[in-house]
C-alpha cells in the first residue's frame, strides 16, 4: 500500500480496535443474547408457496397448546397512512413494508411471513405454528426477471402500474418503474464508432453472507412506550419504521443497538421487530424475542437482486469510447424497490462518455423482497459494462488498462444525468497504479491460465449523522455515535476525534448510543459512516477543544485567544502550561459537545482489480491464483481496517462470480437455503488478497476521507470473467460462472 501522509498523528496508524477485547473474549452482546424477565419467544409461519391468494387464516387452535400467549396476523397491524420509508439505499412504502412482514391478501414468495405466535419457549412456539390453518388459492408464479417483464406474465400486484418517466401506465405490470437517462446524441455516437460491442448479461440473486441471523426483541412498557433490542444497520430506521407500522409517535419508541454479526446491507430494514412489538402488546407488555433460523434468513429476508443487463458500447480506433447504451433491469423481489437506481448511476461511472442512454427497470418477481448488498446494483452492472470495455480493448488491440486511462472519468466529466463531476476523484490514479503494479507486469506461465482486469465505481454516501463527546475526569473522552458499527466505525470515528483533540486513539472510548441517547443518524450503509459520522465527530471534538481552551482561559484569567494547544498541552503567553489530563482533573470532566451534520457525500470511490486464474477444462473448476485490488480510499484512517474492507469485498465478489446463487426449482422453491448448499468461498478457495491503497484526498472531508467498503465488490465479477476468457478463450455472460457453465461454454465453443 501507499503510505498515509505523515501530517497526522493518529490518522494512518493501526491502534488495537476498541471493540476487539469484547469480541475475542465472547463478552460482546448480540441481539440473541438478550434475556429479559418474563420473556416469551416468537416464531413465524411462512408460506410454502411462491404465489397464492390467502383465502382464510384460522388461528383458533393455537391456544389449545399450553404455553402459547399470543398470535398475530396482518389484521393486527393498525390502519396506517401510506408513507415512504427509507430502507438502506432504497425506499419502500409503509403499507408494502407491513405486507412483507405479515402477508395480507396474497403471499408473493416461498417463505413469505403469514402469522406469528409467542409462547413460553421456542419449542412450543414452533409447535403452535402447525396448528394455524391457512387456506390458499394457488396462483401462477414467475421467478425469472425477463419472463416477469413480459405482458402475459403472472401479475404479482393487480394495483401496480409502471411509473414510466414520471407518468403512470394504463394497465398493471410487474415493471414497477422505468427510468431513462440520455446525454448527447446516442445515434451519432455509434455512427462515429469504428468498433461496436453489444452483449447481454445476467447475474443471479445472491445472499450477503452475514453469520448472525436477523433478530429482534420488543417490550411494551407500562407507560405506553415501546423498547426494542435488535442487530440492525440503522436503529433510527427501525424506530421510524416500527413507529409508522404501529401508528405511534417515534418519540414513544426506543431502540437499543446490539452488536452486529455481519450485515453488508442485508440488515437495513425490519423483518421481526414490528411483529415482536405486536406480540408483546397482545400479551400485555411481556417481552418477546424473535430470531430467524438460517433457512428463514435465506427465504424470508432480503438478498441482493438478480439482474438482466444489455450493454452496447462503441469506440474509435484510437481508443476513445464515444457511445454507451444500456438496459438495466433488477429484481425487486415480491415488492418494488430494487437497487436499479444505483445500478444506473454506476454502470458507466469510471468513464467519460459523451453520448449515453440508460434505461432502468425495477421488476417484481416471486422471490424475497430484495435488499441492499455492498454497493447495491454496482457489481451487477460492472459485470456487464466492464466486460464490454475489455472486449472493445481486445478488438482494438489496446491494453485494457491503457484503454481505461484513455477514457477515465475525472473532475469536469459529465455524468449520466447531465451533471458535471465537480470534485477531485481518483479514477485515473487507480488505473495507473494497477498498470504499474508488479502483479500486472509479472509473467503468468502455465496452461489454461489467464489474467483479467476490471474497474468499479460507487458514489459513496453522506446524510445525517450525530456524535457527542464528553470529557472524563481521568483525561479520557467518551464518544457516543449514532452509527451502528459493521466495519470498524467505532475505531475510525474515535481516531478522528483523537486527531482533533491531539490525544491517543486509545484515550477516546467510543460506543453506539440508543435512539434516546444521541441525535438522529442515518443507516450504516453506502460507505457513508467514516465520512459523515466522522465529520460529526470532527465538529464535536473541535467544539470540545474550544470549550476546554475557554476553561483554561478562566483558570489563568486570560483571553482564549492567548492560549495555544499543541501536543496535548495548553500554553499561555506567560509560560503557563497544563496538559489535557491535568485540565480534566482540574475541572472534573464537566465538559461535553455534540454535533449533527448532513454532508452531501462528495467522496466518489473508484477501484481497479487484477486477477489471475487457472481453469481446468475437464471439470470447469476455476482456481484463483493471485488477486490485487487497487483502490482510492481518500485518506486511510486505519489502514488495517481499510485493507480488511477491501479483502472482504473481493472475497464476496469471488463467491458471486463463481458459485453463489439462489437456486429455484420449477415449483418456485429455493433449493439451497443453507450454508451447506449455498456455496460461499472459504479460506481454502482464496489466495491472500493483495491491496494497493491509493490516497487521493476528498476535498469534502476535513481529513480527506472517502468511503471504502462498497466499491471493492464492484470489479471482481468482471475481472474474473476476463481472466477466464484469457485462460480458455470463452466468454461467459451469466453468473455464477460455475463449472457446469464453463464446461458447457467450452463444449459449444463460446
Amino acid at each position: 500500500m501507499t503510505s498515509t501522509s505523515k501530517k497526522y498523528k493518529v490518522i494512518g496508524t493501526r491502534p488495537i480496535r476498541h471493540d476487539g477485547v469484547d469480541k475475542v473474549t465472547g463478552t460482546a452482546n448480540y441481539g440473541s443474547d438478550i434475556n429479559l424477565k418474563g420473556m416469551l419467544y416468537g416464531k413465524v409461519l411462512r408460506s410454502p408457496h411462491p404465489h397464492a391468494r390467502i383465502k382464510k387464516i384460522d388461528t383458533s387452535n393455537v391456544f389449545k397448546l399450553e404455553g402459547v400467549k399470543a398470535v398475530v396476523t396482518h389484521d393486527d397491524f393498525p390502519t396506517i397512512e401510506d408513507r415512504v420509508e427509507h430502507s438502506g439505499e432504497t425506499v419502500v412504502s409503509s403499507k408494502r413494508l407491513a405486507d412483507n412482514l405479515l402477508a395480507s391478501a396474497k403471499v408473493l414468495y416461498k417463505g413469505h411471513a403469514i402469522a406469528a405466535v409467542a409462547a413460553v419457549n421456542q419449542h412450543i412456539a414452533e409447535e403452535a405454528l402447525s396448528l394455524i390453518d391457512v387456506e390458499y388459492e394457488i396462483l401462477p408464479f414467475v421467478v425469472d426477471i425477463r419472463e416477469a417483464m413480459k405482458e402475459d406474465a403472472p401479475l404479482l400486484h393487480e394495483d401496480l402500474y409502471t411509473n414510466e418517466f414520471g407518468a403512470s401506465a394504463d394497465k398493471p405490470s410487474n415493471i414497477a418503474d422505468h427510468s431513462q437517462d440520455i446525454i448527447g446524441d446516442i445515434d451519432k455516437g455509434f455512427a462515429d464508432a469504428d468498433v461496436i460491442v453489444e452483449r447481454e448479461f445476467t447475474t443471479a440473486m445472491v445472499h450477503q453472507g452475514y453469520i448472525e441471523p436477523h433478530n429482534g426483541t420488543a417490550r411494551w412498557e407500562p407507560d405506553g412506550r415501546l423498547s426494542i433490542w435488535c442487530s440492525s444497520q440503522g436503529h433510527f430506521a427501525v424506530r421510524s419504521q416500527t413507529a409508522s407500522l404501529m401508528a405511534i409517535p417515534a418519540s414513544k419508541v426506543r431502540v437499543y443497538p446490539m452488536e452486529i454479526g455481519g450485515g453488508f446491507g442485508g440488515k437495513t430494514t425490519v423483518y421481526l421487530e414490528p411483529v415482536a412489538a405486536l406480540l408483546s402488546k397482545k400479551t400485555g407488555g411481556l417481552p418477546v424475542k424473535m430470531y430467524m433460523k438460517r433457512d428463514e434468513v435465506f427465504e424470508g429476508s432480503g438478498p441482493a437482486p438478480g439482474s438482466y443487463c444489455k450493454v452496447k458500447m462503441g469506440a474509435t480506433k484510437d481508443g476513445k469510447i464515444v457511445a454507451g447504451k444500456a438496459i438495466v433491469a433488477m429484481e425487486g423481489g415480491g415488492y418494488p424497490g430494487s437497487a436499479v437506481g444505483a445500478g444506473v448511476e454506476c454502470i458507466f461511472g469510471p468513464y467519460e462518455i459523451e453520448n449515453i442512454q440508460i434505461d432502468g427497470y425495477d421488476v417484481v418477481v416471486n422471490r424475497p423482497k430484495s435488499c441492499a448488498y455492498r454497493a447495491p446494483g454496482a457489481p451487477q452492472v460492472a459485470f456487464a459494462a466492464e466486460n464490454v470495455v475489455n472486449e472493445l480493448a481486445d478488438k482494438l488491440g489496446i491494453d485494457p488498462l491503457e484503454f481505461r486511462l484513455n477514457n477515465a472519468a475525472k473532475k469536469g466529466s459529465i455524468r449520466r444525468n447531465g451533471t458535471v463531476l465537480d470534485v477531485v476523484i481518483g479514477c485515473e490514479e487507480t488505473v495507473l497504479a494497477a498498470k504499474n503494479h508488479e502483479h500486472y507486469k509479472s509473467p503468468l506461465p502455465g496452461k489454461n491460465r489467464g489474467r483479467g482486469v476490471a474497474s468499479g465505481y460507487w458514489m459513496n454516501g453522506g446524510g445525517p449523522s450525530s456524535c457527542t463527546v464528553t470529557l472524563v475526569e481521568d483525561g479520557t473522552v467518551k464518544l457516543i455515535e449514532g452509527s451502528p458499527d459493521i466495519g470498524g466505525s467505532r475505531a475510525s470515528i474515535a481516531m478522528q476525534a483523537a486527531e482533533v483533540l491531539d490525544i491517543k486513539a486509545e484515550e477516546v472510548l467510543p460506543q453506539v448510543g440508543d435512539t434516546d441517547s444521541v441525535g438522529f443518524t442515518g443507516t450504516t450503509g453506502g460507505s457513508r459512516v467514516t465520512y459523515a459520522t466522522g465529520l460529526a465527530a470532527y465538529e464535536a471534538a473541535n467544539e470540545l477543544k474550544q470549550k476546554l481552551i475557554g476553561e483554561v482561559a478562566d483558570i489563568w484569567d486570560i483571553s482564549s485567544n492567548e492560549i495555544k494547544y499543541e501536543n496535548g498541552v495548553f500554553s499561555g503567553k506567560n509560560g503557563d502550561k497544563m496538559t489535557f489530563k491535568e485540565l480534566a482533573k482540574e475541572i472534573g470532566g464537566l465538559v461535553s459537545a455534540s454535533a449533527s451534520v448532513s454532508p452531501s457525500g462528495e467522496g466518489k470511490a473508484f477501484a481497479t482489480h487484477i486477477v489471475d486464474v487457472e481453469v481446468d477444462p475437464e471439470t470447469g473448476k476455476v482456481t484463483i491464483l493471485r488477486y490485487t485490488a487497487v483502490q482510492d480510499v481518500g485518506t486511510a484512517i486505519h489502514p488495517a481496517y481499510v485493507e480488511n474492507q477491501i479483502q472482504g469485498g473481493v472475497a464476496q465478489g469471488i463467491g458471486w462470480a463463481l458459485n453463489e446463487e439462489y437456486y429455484y426449482d420449477n415449483k418456485g422453491v429455493m433449493n439451497n437455503s443453507s450454508f451447506l448448499d449455498y456455496r460461499m468461498p472459504v479460506a481454502l478457495d482464496l489466495p491472500m488478497i493483495e491491496c494497493e491503497i491509493v490516497e487521493v484526498e476528498n476535498p469534502g472531508s476535513p481529513f480527506g476521507i472517502r468511503g471504502v467498503g462498497e466499491v471493492p465488490l464492484a470489479p471482481p465479477l468482471a475481472a474474473i470473467q476476463d481472466a477466464i476468457y484469457n485462460a480458455v478463450n470463452v466468454r461467459l455472460f451469466d453468473t455464477p460462472m460455475n463449472p457446469a457453465r464453463i464446461v458447457n461454454a467450452l463444449m459449444n465453443g463460446h
